[in-house]
């Protein structure tokens, strides 16, 4: 894990940023005051309604039974599985048994879970018998102790008894491993402990605004922020939790209008897709109020778009592994709020090293990764973190985030490897070489362009080539190219690099 200085614990306690609380011990603490309060799931696939209350018993059967099935503090539990009760459950289950929690993403592919699954050696793995494109892989979890399928065997491991109380486990200790896509080839775990992951959910509560209304909720809960927002927040504050398992503008315009929820941003494609949207009307826009923007790059055209309409806009900077560096307070002055990414939350420190990458350290930032040569790449002795970003920070000490160093492409608020999709590229027939680069899209922010220098003798392959050799490899469907260019060779340094900038710019015009 990484270094965490003595005197830099000793502050985070001392402040209160970190306490003695695991996240069984909030969970706990906070249902037992809200029990009543609404939990609901808007699916045209697994529909649920009930309260906090009903999730909780469920969790506790549950997390009983896995007790009996061995498992306990510190253990592995893997849950792919989309924003249904069910995954509410398996979630508060693994807090209230100690557990390790490890949620993945559910449009995940084999090649993915399979790395994760390895990479962690779970005790319990859970998941969907089917979701969109995705079904149940026995193959991938043969060595799991502990397997439950929703909408096959899941009701089976819930036992009679329901678990007391809550397993003492030390704070400091793992409480969830997020894997996330960067410059590897493999998804990143990104290690969280009991401290960093409370402290990040009060921070997280603490920035939103106090009538920002009954929130739809539709980023994945395989999602670290997703997760958050839907499991974490609403028991901290005793709100409605209200769960959508898939993005539809049409279906959240219509639970807007009808059920009276609104939706508070996330990744630009949110809210960009429902002002986009035919159904859209003065009455929805009203409904909105406030949009907090972040991961994904913000066109100043969205934020003006949004405050014109009367939409208080505030946007914030973080990463899986650091969750919340800064924040534009939502009452702040507009000039701030629409065009920086706003001041250094409490706790949270930020500096610039000399080619202007943004290093940041909190209470909030991760232990490191489950690789520790990535951990040791990415964390000095001091406690910063490189976000692998480029910024600066004006007089008044606002950050401005203005660059990528890291080679991501972030699609509706998720991130892809370049190099990851350019392995699988170099698997298609004919191709000598692959570069894979982010060109601006106004609706997801970025998208994947594939861009292949041939053998000699070889046609590039079309767009439906290759996603058809995507879908074979496994990849997740997000990963895959949306364009495919041909070059003769490609725009090198003297080391003989690719000039991955002059393929953006050139993409972004009609001139290649």
């Amino acid at each position: 894990m990484r270094s965490i200085p003595p005197g830099l614990a000793a502050r985070y306690e001392a402040e209160g940023w970190w306490t003695r609380e695991t996240l069984g011990d909030l969970l706990a603490a906070r249902l037992g005051k809200s029990g009543d309060v609404e939990f609901r799931v808007h699916s045209e696939v697994r529909p649920w309604q009930g309260t906090f209350a009903d999730v909780e018993r469920t969790a506790r059967r549950l997390a009983a039974g896995l007790r009996a099935r061995g498992v306990g503090p510190g253990d592995v539990v893997v849950m792919q599985l989309p924003n249904w009760m069910e995954a509410a459950a398996v979630f508060w289950a693994s807090a209230f048994l100690g557990a390790v929690i490890v949620p993945v993403v559910h449009f995940y592919g084999p090649k993915e879970v399979r790395y994760i699954v390895e990479a962690t050696r779970p005790k319990a793995f859970f998941a969907a018998e089917r979701f969109g494109r995705t079904e149940f892989r026995p193959d991938l979890c043969a060595e799991v102790p502990v397997v439950g399928v929703v909408g096959r065997d899941f009701d089976e491991l819930l036992a009679d008894e329901s678990l007391a109380g809550v397993l003492p486990v030390d704070p400091d200790t793992h409480a969830l491993v997020a894997f996330t896509s960067g410059t590897t080839r493999d998804p990143k775990g990104v290690i969280h402990s009991h401290r960093t992951l409370g402290y990040e959910t009060r921070q997280l509560a603490a920035s939103y605004p106090p009538d920002r209304g009954r929130q739809f909720t539709v980023a994945p809960v395989g999602h670290f922020i997703g997760m958050i927002n839907a499991f974490l927040i609403p028991v901290l504050d005793g709100t409605p939790v209200n769960l959508g398992d898939s993005w539809d503008p049409a279906r959240a315009l219509a639970l807007m209008r009808d059920e009276g929820l609104t939706v508070g941003g996330g990744a630009t494609y949110y809210m960009t897709s429902l002002l986009d949207h035919p159904d859209c009307t003065e009455e929805h826009v009203a409904r909105l109020k406030y949009a907090g923007l972040g991961g994904a790059s913000i066109a100043s055209a969205v934020t003006n778009r949004l405050e014109s309409l009367g939409v208080t806009v505030f946007r914030a900077y973080g990463s899986t592994e650091h969750p919340s560096v800064t924040c534009t307070p939502y009452d702040g002055p507009a000039a701030k709020r629409l065009h920086t990414d706003g001041l250094p939350l409490p706790g949270a420190e930020v500096r610039l090293a000399e080619d202007g990458e943004i290093l940041t350290r909190g209470p909030d930032l991760c232990l490191g990764y489950t690789d520790t040569e990535l951990t040791a790449a990415a964390f000095d002795a001091d406690g910063w973190y490189r976000t692998g970003d480029i910024g600066v920070l004006d007089a008044d000490g606002w950050l401005t985030v203005t660059d990528r160093k890291a080679d991501v492409i972030i699609r509706g608020g998720e991130n892809i490897s370049a190099l990851e999709v350019e392995e699988v590229l170099l698997g298609l027939d004919g191709v000598a070489e692959a570069a894979v680069v982010a060109v601006p899209d106004p609706r997801l922010g970025e998208r994947a362009a594939a861009v292949l220098r041939m053998l000699p003798g070889w046609s590039a392959p079309s767009l439906d080539e290759v996603r058809l050799h995507f879908g074979r490899a496994g990849l997740a469907r997000q990963k895959w190219p949306e364009m495919v260019h041909k070059v003769e060779d490609f725009p090198r340094t003297p080391s003989g690099k690719v000039k991955k900038f002059v393929l953006r710019k050139h993409i972004a015009t009609p001139t290649m």
